[in-house]
């Protein structure tokens, strides 16, 4: 199992940048799908960026160009580098373990992202 903190969540202006992690914690963080979701008002949990533990990657297709998820084994951590922010990024941004061999998921507690206009 892993227990996973996010942050580096703020406000930023359109066309700034961010950088957010996710720090786990626990055994088998190189095994999982990390993740990141995003939350906002009158929407759904939406997947925004997808890591597996070979590092193949996958975005939504609104954040591609502009958002780069990434993981560093050695030390638990998973990034989602932020550019070119728009109004449109605001929500809350949460970090997700998964396995599909043991439906295994785990999820942060969420780091709020506010981007102006």
């Amino acid at each position: 199992q892993v227990q996973l903190v996010e942050s580096g969540g703020g406000l930023v202006q359109a066309g700034g940048s961010l950088r957010l992690s996710c720090l786990a914690s626990g055994s088998g963080f190189s095994l999982y799908t990390m993740n990141w979701y995003v939350q906002t008002p009158g929407k759904a949990r939406e997947l925004v960026a997808a890591i597996t533990s070979s590092n193949r990657t996958s975005y939504v297709s609104t954040v591609k160009r502009r958002f780069t998820i990434s993981r560093d084994n050695a030390k638990n951590l998973l990034y989602l580098e932020m550019n070119n922010l728009k109004p449109e990024d605001t929500g809350v941004y949460y970090c997700n373990a998964r396995t599909t061999t043991t439906n295994y998921s785990s999820w942060g507690q969420g780091t709020r992202v506010t981007v102006s206009s």
